[in-house]
C-alpha cells in the first residue's frame, strides 16, 4: 500500500469518525440532560432528608421510608450508573475533542 491509499484511507476514517461522532451528539445530550435532572432530583431530596428532624431520630429505613422522593431519585441515579450513563455521556466528548481525533489519527 503506498502512502497515497493510505492517506485516503485515513481522511475516510476521519470522515466516518466524525459523522459517528456528530450522530452521538443529540443521544449524547439528552443523557447529560437525563442525568443533570436526576442529580438535581437527588440533591434536592438529600437536603430535604437532611434537615428534618425526624431523621435523627427514627432508623435510617424508616428515614429513608418517610422520604419517597429521595429514596426513588437515589435509587434511579444508582441504576443510571449501573446501566452505563457515565460511559454514554463521557464517551462522545473524549472523542470529540479536537487532540481526540489527532490522537487516532497517530495511533494509526
Amino acid at each position: 500500500m503506498n502512502s497515497l491509499e493510505q492517506a485516503e484511507d485515513l481522511k475516510a476514517f476521519e470522515r466516518r469518525l466524525t459523522e459517528y461522532i456528530h450522530c452521538l451528539q443529540p443521544a449524547t445530550g439528552r443523557w447529560r440532560m437525563l442525568l443533570i435532572v436526576v442529580s438535581v432530583c437527588t440533591a434536592t431530596g438529600a437536603w430535604n432528608w437532611l434537615i428534618d428532624p425526624e431523621t435523627q431520630k427514627v432508623s435510617f429505613f424508616t428515614s429513608l421510608w418517610n422520604h419517597p422522593f429521595f429514596t426513588i431519585s437515589c435509587i434511579t441515579l444508582i441504576g443510571l450508573f449501573f446501566a452505563g450513563i457515565h460511559k454514554r455521556v463521557v464517551a462522545p466528548s473524549i472523542c470529540s475533542m479536537s487532540n481526540g481525533i489527532s490522537r487516532i489519527q497517530y495511533v494509526l
